[in-house]
Formats: C-alpha cells, structure tokens, sequence
C-alpha cells in the first residue's frame, strides 16, 4: 500500500504508529507484511551481533527496528540498526537524531525493490558507513560499506554466499558464516 500524495516524514511521524510497520519511501508510505523466514533471519542477525557486542567492552548497540529520519521524504525502519560505542543515542526513548553505523535490511516481497533500489540510494546519501541486505531467496548477503570514513559513496560491494563470512571492519572479531545464518532456513 502506498499514499497518493507525496508526505514528508514530520506528517508521516504524526499519523505513523509504532510498530504498524510502515516506512516512509520517498514520500510514500510503504507497508512491510514479512513472512516467517524474515524474522527468523533478523533473530540469527540480532543474536550474533548481540553475543558479539556482551563479548566485549565498547562494542556499540545493536537494536531492531525503530524509525530513522533520513532526510524529508524517507523515513526508514531497517531490520536491524547497530550504533559504534561513540554514536549510541543519548536518549533511548526518542528516534534517533542520527544515521546509524550499520543498517541491516531483510527481504520482503513487498519492500525488496526499495531497499536494493532506492533506500541503498538514500542511506549511501545519507551517510551510513554500512549497509547489509539480506537475501533469503538467493541465500546471499549484499553488503555496501565505505573503505574508510570520508568516501563519499559506497565504494565496496560484496556478494557472500555459502562459503562466505558476514565480517565488518567497523566489528572487530565479528564474524557469522553464511551457511549458519541461512541454515534450514
């Protein structure tokens, strides 16, 4: 479902609720029905990060959907949001002021198109340092990420696949293989 007239995300953010699972796309409110094996993914997503963030000291903040203001068209609600120690929100019960540190987007028949499409657009715009989108029908992972902070564009793309791990160098020792996050899935 989409609106007929274009909205910006201060009239979206008045008339959207948590957890209705909309998103605001270029100034369309898109809706998001995943099936089971979203979630399923967005839980072996969730966990690794988590484990690997109690494994150690300073590792950030890791938490599922919640609104991102990208701009005055796009408000986006990724699967998965991982904020570094220094860019943690001060104040948990307000959306966050500012693009996180890593998005993770899961397929959904209905939202597919926008995220490879133009959210990648919007977040690299934006200035996410990392972007993952998660492919359950190819069992693969897209990751785009900067090669180092100032590049003005994502300038590394990868496509993992079965013998692949999921690493960043914005995790340090985070690793989760593609088999063990697509297994039985």
């Amino acid at each position: 479902m989409t609106t007929a007239t274009r909205m910006t995300a201060p009239e979206y953010h008045a008339v959207s609720v948590e957890g209705d699972r909309t998103q605001l796309v270029d100034g369309a409110v898109v809706v998001n029905e995943p099936k089971p094996i979203h979630s399923l993914l967005q839980e072996r997503v969730l966990f690794a990060l988590g484990s690997w963030i109690r494994a150690g000291v300073g590792r950030g903040l890791v938490i599922p959907p919640t609104s991102i203001t990208m701009d005055d068209y796009n408000v986006y609600g990724p699967d998965i949001i991982w904020f570094s120690e220094a860019h943690i929100p001060e104040n948990l019960r307000e959306y966050p002021s500012r693009v996180p540190d890593l998005c993770v987007e899961i397929r959904s028949p209905g939202t597919w198109r926008y995220d490879v499409g133009t959210k990648k657009s919007v977040y690299e715009a934006g200035g996410l340092p990392e972007l993952w989108l998660v492919d359950d029908a190819a069992e693969t992972v897209l990751v785009f990420r900067r090669s180092n902070p100032e590049a003005p564009e994502f300038d590394v793309a990868l496509e993992l696949t079965g013998g692949d791990t999921l690493e960043s160098p914005l995790l340090s020792r985070f690793a989760l293989p593609v088999t063990e996050l697509f297994a039985a899935a």
